[in-house]
């Protein structure tokens, strides 16, 4: 079927990064836009196929929001560019990226092949749209996929327009493919990827294309090739990623007590790394794992309704979670409303999560305890979270409990509560952390056996050469 513009854009601008779920996703955040053409012959329309060469294996979907352009943009400002804007569509961003290596970052042949961007199949009218008030879903084979809204952009659609227009003339019928959010991956002959883009009850359809077998390439230039960067990079959370914490280090961490990790970062000039006023749903459950943070604010209830409500902030968060996470929340230490619920922490569970640590209250705690997941929260409320809270944004800085956490920091926690870990210092708190446990068991053995704890507790003087000398404290022969 004929893509819903009529004639051929002059240019088709594409957005590399603008989702915070796909920068989560990648693990990098970038300060600009940054942008990649594609020739106007890779449009499509619903219905068409999506074409993989034989020879290649890592055909990817993205879907995205497409921007159509109604009246030239040259030098204009941010406040005036949405007014350039005729028509928001659905797109599917294709590509194969066994092509990728070759291009050297313009994927003119990775993304660029006769039908590798499909449109459609309505045009919505941009002058009854809020660009910060618009879902992207994206099925594969009738799955949801993604599911994401435009309100934390990285790079608001008015300014990607002042962006480019600065240094070229947007003319009518271009087109700017504005990102693609967490989920997208790998397809295959026989998939079926859907797109559509809804704002407020007007949508545009679903946008249905099926991946089928083309031709080999003729070998006039470069040809497909795997590997196995490429491979990660396409399948997106698909694939089977590395480890988020490396194995001997989780049992580390989980062969000593948050007691004694705690007494090491004091020791260490860090007394602040315990989430303060916490405790646990499961304290007979270790937690070890790595921070993936979401923020709340204060609810304002004129603001609630854009941020609090569908895919929000809080689902987002969850959606987001690898296998080895922990996530923390930042609820202002508030404990009158829920920020979690049985559903979402069993949503949290099948992601995978680690644990999940708020320092707000949590809705359903019988139910949240017979999970097998450890819960640290502030207090058990039946209220949901917009009695006092908006869910904001995810993956930046937070303060849980009095701590800050940051992405990326270890979470520790057992029946005492959770502390912060460095991931520079996790090494060495291990080690010094088993030393102190060592020498604190032989300090239980002695106050057993009638010892005062004079010269004891801490050893000092002869105690520290009966220590030395404790066979529990000898190497193996």
């Amino acid at each position: 079927m004929p893509h819903p513009l009529g004639s051929k854009p002059s240019k088709i601008i594409a957005v590399h990064l603008n989702y915070p779920s796909r920068a989560a996703e990648r693990g990098r955040r970038v300060p600009h836009p940054s942008y990649f053409l594609k020739p106007a012959s890779s449009l499509s329309g619903t219905g068409d196929p999506l074409v993989r060469p034989e020879g290649c294996e890592l055909m990817g979907f993205e879907g995205e929001i497409a921007l159509v352009i109604g009246r030239p943009a040259r030098n204009v400002r941010p406040e005036e560019a949405w007014a350039h804007v005729e028509f928001v569509t659905a797109a599917n961003d294709a590509g194969v990226y066994d092509l990728r290596y070759a291009d050297r970052g313009s994927n003119l042949r990775s993304k660029g092949a006769d039908g590798f961007t499909p449109l459609g199949p309505r045009l919505l009218d941009a002058r009854t749209v809020d660009p910060a008030r618009i879902t992207l879903r994206t099925w594969v084979n009738g799955e949801l996929v993604q599911n994401d809204t435009t309100d934390t952009l990285l790079f608001p659609f008015a300014g990607l327009i002042a962006d480019l227009s600065r240094l070229m003339t947007l003319e009518p019928g271009d087109v700017i493919l504005t990102g693609t959010p967490a989920g997208a991956s790998v397809v295959v002959p026989g998939d079926t990827v859907e797109v559509e883009v809804t704002a407020g009850a007007t949508s545009t359809g679903r946008l249905s294309n099926t991946v089928t077998t083309g031709p080999a390439l003729e070998e006039h230039g470069a040809m497909p090739r795997l590997d196995a960067a490429e491979a990660e990079a396409a399948w997106g959370p698909a694939h089977t990623p590395a480890p988020l914490l490396d194995p001997d280090l989780e049992r580390g961490l989980r062969s000593v007590a948050v007691a004694t990790l705690s007494a090491q970062l004091r020791k260490r000039g860090l007394p602040h790394m315990s989430v303060d006023g916490v405790r646990s749903t499961r304290p007979d459950l270790r937690m070890v794992g790595v921070a993936h943070t979401l923020r709340y604010l204060p609810l304002r209830e004129d603001l609630f309704a854009r941020h609090g409500n569908g895919m929000n902030a809080q689902k987002r968060a969850v959606e987001q979670l690898r296998p080895g996470h922990v996530l923390v929340m930042d609820a202002r230490r508030d404990p009158t409303a829920g920020t979690l619920g049985d559903i979402l922490a069993l949503r949290a569970l099948k992601r995978g999560a680690a644990g999940v640590v708020t320092d707000g209250a949590l809705r359903d705690s019988a139910a949240v305890t017979e999970l097998h997941l450890p819960v640290y929260h502030a207090g058990p409320h039946p209220s949901v979270l917009g009695r006092r809270h908006v869910p904001w944004d995810t993956g930046l800085p937070v303060a849980c409990g009095g701590a800050l956490v940051h992405p990326g920091d270890l979470l520790v926690g057992d029946a005492d509560g959770v502390v912060v870990v460095p991931p520079h210092l996790a090494g060495e708190l291990v080690a010094d952390s088993r030393e102190q446990e060592r020498q604190e068991r032989f300090i239980t053995e002695q106050v057993h056996a009638g010892a005062g704890i004079d010269g004891l507790y801490p050893l000092t003087g002869e105690w520290t050469t009966r220590y030395e000398q404790w066979p529990d404290n000898q190497p193996a022969s």
